[in-house]
This record gives structure tokens, sequence and C-alpha cells, in this order.
């Protein structure tokens, strides 16, 4: 098992060949990457945040939780935060097992379940402006922090 949050690029093809193992008879691999757009808006780039001690708890949580829900034997999941370029990995999961059922089905419920419930954050920078990402709201506690420091 591996989770990591990360400013470095993540090099998925390499974290693939990582969790490949004999008794393997699938590998799923979710790569999110930043994409050129949003609802018709162009995207000139991303960056992530996180309350990140708590984020890493919460995602060895998930993989933890992915090996008893489903018969998998091994998982990846790493999360870019900083400043993401268009085509770049933000978000990364591997999950082997001996079927493919149980890794497609761990590797959706991973990325599913991270995205609702993990403290991340990303704001989109477009070419006509910038927001959050619609989905959880940003903290009010760390709304406030940001705008006291300027």
């Amino acid at each position: 098992m591996r989770v990591e949050l990360s400013t470095a690029i993540i090099a998925s093809a390499a974290a693939l060949e990582e969790v490949k193992s004999g008794p393997d008879g699938a590998v799923c691999v979710f790569d999110g990457i930043v994409r050129n757009n949003t609802r018709g808006r162009q995207t000139l780039f991303l960056d992530y945040e996180a309350y990140e001690e708590m984020a890493l708890s919460q995602m060895r949580s998930l993989a933890v939780e992915a090996f008893t829900k489903f018969s998998i034997r091994d998982v990846t999941l790493l999360h870019r935060l900083g400043r993401l370029e268009v085509g770049e990995t933000s978000v990364l999961i591997v999950v082997a097992s001996a079927h493919r059922g149980a890794a497609f089905d761990a590797c959706r419920w991973l990325i599913d379940t991270l995205k609702k419930t993990v403290p991340i954050w990303k704001k989109e920078h477009f070419a006509d402006g910038v927001v959050w990402a619609a989905g959880e709201p940003f903290p009010e506690e760390l709304v406030a922090a940001k705008e006291t420091l300027g």
C-alpha cells in the first residue's frame, strides 16, 4: 500500500509498474488529469490545497477500507498539491487484484469516496476568472485565515 500527497509530478507509468505482481490478474488505474476546459470555460491551470495531515489520514483509511470491502492485493493512492498545468496528473489510483471485477470496483469506490470525503480543494484558473471547484464548500476557517493573510 502506498498513499501520498506531494507537489512533485506523479509518474503514472512507474507507479503502475510498482504495483504489478505475479498473483495479479488485473490492475485498474484511474489517472485523473487536468483538462483544458470546464463547462465551456478555458482552463489555464489548477491549484490544489489540502488539510494535509487529515487528508493523508483519511486517504490511508480509505486504502485500508478498500482491502476490507474488495478482494484486492495492493493499492496506490497519490494526490498532487500545488499548481498543476493542463495534461498533468492530479490524482492516481492503482488497484491490483486477482480478478478484474474487484480491481474496477475498488478503483471506482476509491476515487468517488476520496472526492466526497478527503479535505483536498481545487481552485480553477480560467481565462476569464478564478473559482473554487464545485463540491464541498471551502472551510470557513481557512477562508478567514487566507483573507487575514492577504
